[in-house]
């Protein structure tokens, strides 16, 4: 053999040594958890949910979920489990349709009985496609199914070696990362009322308001998806609630006439989840304390970790529970006080 071939062929067993030992640190570290829970040692070390989210739901013991946008992320896992008796995770998609949070449901399900589904419905939610966006907005699709062949670009990734398996043993051996902190985004940010000001983009006049039912059809499929996951499931509890959004939400979903139906939509779901046994609803948009103070939200949506503790309490404590004998009253009090805000409230910030 050649001296040239002698070298190739060294060249090429050395290249795949080294392939072959990437790929087994990744999948032994396995930051994303896609084969297995963290390692003796390690820590669930959460911090990006497009990516991680899916493989938790597999391979982590657990018996109650987290669902929800980006406005649950600053909720700790540990709280929930505290406050009913539950191990949770989160099962988090930043602007989800249901149809994404049902498959996070869906995908709990295949390996896990559940206790609990703590659900937020975000009111954008409910009129949107009733088909899941993992693949139309650029999420990893191929960690989201069970073809480990098709999981290189995960194995054989720089990124990972370098990244984020230091990331992982580093806030897992250095200093007191909480577990329960899964995804939380609040560290740093700024809540602040002119903050909030700043980032909203305000219509300068309003448009006509819309039809209530001008989003029906999609509306009936959401509402079709949620009946469908708690009929499945009649021993689970489904705890579904409403966020509170800032004024400024109301404000921009008055001026671009979506308001109408925004209650609609809500009347509509509330009034199709409410005669399950198996299902209780919290409302939180009516609360003036809370969406009148802009030094409560970092922007028109998100607010801060305080108003997510709060919340929990709330929950824990059987407040804010909507009955069939209430929610109609409770969403004409959001209307009412969502028309206070675009002719009264809002005049503080904005003046005529």
């Amino acid at each position: 053999m050649s001296k040239e071939m002698r070298f190739i062929r060294s060249f090429f067993l050395r290249t795949l040594l080294l392939l072959a030992a990437a790929v087994a640190i990744v999948a032994v570290v396995d930051p994303f958890f896609q084969y297995h829970k963290p390692l003796p040692g390690l820590k669930a070390v959460l911090s990006e949910k497009e990516y991680q989210c899916v493989g938790t739901l597999r391979t982590f013991d657990y018996d109650a979920l987290i669902v929800g946008s980006s406005v649950c992320e600053n909720y700790n896992n540990r709280w929930f489990d505290e406050g009913y008796g539950c191990t949770a995770v989160k099962a988090i998609r930043a602007y989800g349709s249901i149809a994404d949070l049902c498959y996070f449901v869906d995908t709990a399900y295949e390996s896990h009985d559940l206790k609990y589904v703590f659900f937020n419905i975000d009111p954008a939610s409910l009129p949107a496609g009733t088909d899941t966006t993992f693949e139309a907005t650029g999420c990893p699709v191929y960690l989201y199914d069970r073809n480990v062949w098709n999981d290189y670009p995960y194995l054989l990734n720089k990124d990972i070696l370098f990244e984020k398996i230091p990331y992982m043993l580093a806030y897992s051996w250095i200093g007191d990362y909480d577990e329960g902190n899964s995804y939380n985004w609040a560290q740093w940010k700024t809540f602040d009322g002119d903050q909030a000001k700043a980032l909203y983009a305000r219509l300068p006049e309003p448009q006509r308001m819309q039809p209530e039912t001008v989003n029906a059809r999609e509306l009936d499929g959401n509402i079709g998806l949620l009946a469908s996951m708690v009929e499945a499931h009649p021993d689970t509890h489904f705890l579904f609630f409403f966020s509170p959004y800032s004024m400024l939400w109301w404000d921009n979903s008055y001026r671009y006439g979506e308001r109408d139906a925004v209650l609609y939509n809500e009347k509509q779901v509330i009034a199709s989840l409410l005669p399950y046994e198996n299902v209780e609803i919290r409302y939180f948009q009516d609360d003036e304390t809370i969406i009148t103070d802009l030094d409560n939200y970092m922007d028109v949506i998100h607010f801060s970790k305080d108003i997510n503790y709060c919340l929990y309490e709330r929950m824990v404590n059987g407040e804010d529970r909507l009955t069939p004998e209430n929610y109609e009253e409770r969403l004409e009090h959001m209307r009412s006080l969502s028309q206070r805000i675009v002719e009264k409230d809002i005049l503080a910030y904005y003046p005529q």
